[in-house]
């Protein structure tokens, strides 16, 4: 993770369940004879599930929903940093740096996982492949991996054994940014891509169930990798159709509003990098902080400073508990490949603090948004404007500018030109609540979504206050023309971003 960067069907009759373990040799096999020039793959991945379909099917799990609250039950977790960095003292491992310089001489996941026990946390989380890009697992493709160091242990395979062995839920980090494969932005091509859901379809195929994927590295200032380079979709899809209940969340926090679900199932917030959760939040999220100060191990670690046991609860925990937000505290491995001295005595502390007392507040259903805003670039014009600000700073896919009324009206509008008829069953606009100092509360009044049919106008979703971010889903319909009329309550509401989208509805099980 970067300390750099300030979102289905019911189930099939028996007779058409597919097992985890049958989709993943049907997965991996299409996905090895798409990527064939990336990598030596071994003999039996040449020839599993030849019996089987060879097209993706998207599977049924959970409703999304219920997957939400159960992560949030969890309330607090052990990330676990440990990649070739950490053999480096640095933040971002060294891509040229030789395979063998990974090599942890008294490997223990137990006692990782033990720790994580003693702390009464019920989750963890590894980097399984960190920006550098050095994978932690004995992987089939041509990246270096363990597998060309001197103990070629799969250090994925160890943690999720350790960390179930102790009933606790296991999830992986997987970052996009790859410096070794030179998988960067303006330089993806299709054969990376296939390198890449070929790693992530060893990851979700040998490794059991994974409560959450966390993504980094994608569509982030520092990266500028984005959702269509390598498309978001495609990747989304693929995690789905394997794991149906793995929740899938990218680390993009810091480049959409903080109270919508944009391309990630659960909200990310780094507070290293001044992502603060809000008080009023109420998405499903998590908070990554690290018990020491940077997040992989540094030699300076052992006798440097940690977080208080008091800040740990009182500060982070608790209060984000109570925001709708679980939280992920960084404790991580040394060169051995153990947790130091110092970093165990802190997690039994803290453990002796705090006590898990169950589930936490229910939460309410919020929208999920994994595929492209057609609104985004198209013709749009407004009721009215002021000098230098146009209705195109509604919907040219920057949440950073917006368009607003001129000064003194009390009501306005926004439509769009989707230029062709385009089917789509979600309508969304945020207002840019808290970006300044005297923006503190939504100014809109009421709000109604609409399209035109042809004759008039017909509504599609009214809303009203508060409204900083309205995400509504809708009935699956057409039009061309769509618009936002509105209300104000304030002078000068704004609207930063208009959204159109046709969302699919396999992912989305109620």
């Amino acid at each position: 993770m970067s300390g750099r960067r300030a979102e289905e069907l019911k189930s099939r009759p028996h007779s058409q369940h597919r097992t985890a373990r049958q989709a993943t040799r049907r997965d991996f096999c299409r996905l090895v004879a798409e990527a064939a020039t990336l990598a030596a793959i071994p003999a039996w991945a040449l020839t599993a599930g030849q019996d089987e379909e060879a097209a993706l099917s998207p599977a049924r799990g959970k409703p999304l929903l219920q997957l939400q609250q159960e992560f949030l039950n969890l309330r607090f977790g052990m990330f676990l940093h440990f990649n070739m960095a950490t053999f480096q003292d640095r933040e971002w491992g060294d891509p040229t740096a030789p395979a063998d310089l990974f090599n942890p001489t008294s490997l223990d996941t137990d006692q990782w996982a033990r720790a994580a026990t003693a702390a009464n946390m019920t989750w963890g989380c590894l980097t399984t492949k960190h920006h550098d890009g050095f994978c932690i697992w004995p992987t089939a493709t041509r990246s270096a991996s363990v597998r060309l160091t001197q103990h070629k242990t799969d250090i994925v395979r160890t943690y999720v054994d350790s960390f179930r062995k102790q009933g606790l839920k296991v999830a992986l980090y997987y970052s996009m940014l790859d410096m070794r494969e030179d998988i960067r932005h303006s330089n993806i091509t299709a054969e990376k891509v296939g390198l890449i859901k070929a790693q992530l379809t060893e990851l979700f195929t040998q490794y059991g169930d994974i409560v959450a994927l966390i993504i980094d590295g994608w569509n982030a200032p520092w990266s500028r990798i984005t959702y269509e380079e390598i498309p978001f979709h495609d990747i989304y899809g693929l995690i789905k159709s394997l794991q149906p209940d793995c929740l899938v969340s990218d680390l993009n926090a810091s480049q959409y509003p903080a109270g919508g679900l944009y391309y990630t199932d659960l909200k990310a917030f780094e507070q290293n990098a001044g992502q603060l959760v809000p008080n009023e939040s109420s998405v499903p999220a998590y908070s990554c902080v690290t018990l020491t100060d940077g997040w992989f191990w540094k030699q300076q670690d052992a006798s440097g400073r940690l977080k208080a046991t008091k800040t740990v609860i009182d500060d982070w925990l608790i209060p984000l508990n109570a925001r709708h937000c679980n939280l992920i505290l960084n404790a991580p491995p040394n060169r051995e490949g153990r947790l130091a001295p110092n970093v165990v005595s802190r997690l039994v502390e803290v453990g002796r603090a705090w006590k898990h007392c169950g589930p936490v507040e229910k939460i309410g259903k919020h929208v999920v948004i994994t595929s492209r805003n057609l609104a985004t670039g198209k013709p749009i014009k407004a009721s009215s404007y002021p000098d230098t600000v146009g209705p195109d700073q509604a919907n040219d896919g920057d949440f950073q500018s917006s368009w607003y009324i001129d000064k003194g009206l009390t009501s306005g509008w926004l439509e769009v030109d989707l230029t062709r008829e385009e089917t789509f069953n979600i309508v969304s606009f945020v207002e840019p609540v808290g970006r300044w100092d005297d923006y503190t509360d939504s100014r809109i009044k009421k709000y109604r979504f609409q399209r035109w049919d042809g004759d008039g106008w017909v509504d599609l979703a009214v809303g009203g206050i508060p409204a900083p971010v309205a995400i509504h889903s809708i009935a699956r319909t057409s039009a061309r023309r769509v618009r936002l009329v509105f209300e104000s309550s304030r002078d000068t509401p704004h609207i930063t971003e208009i959204g159109v989208y046709d969302e699919p509805e396999y992912y989305r099980p109620e």
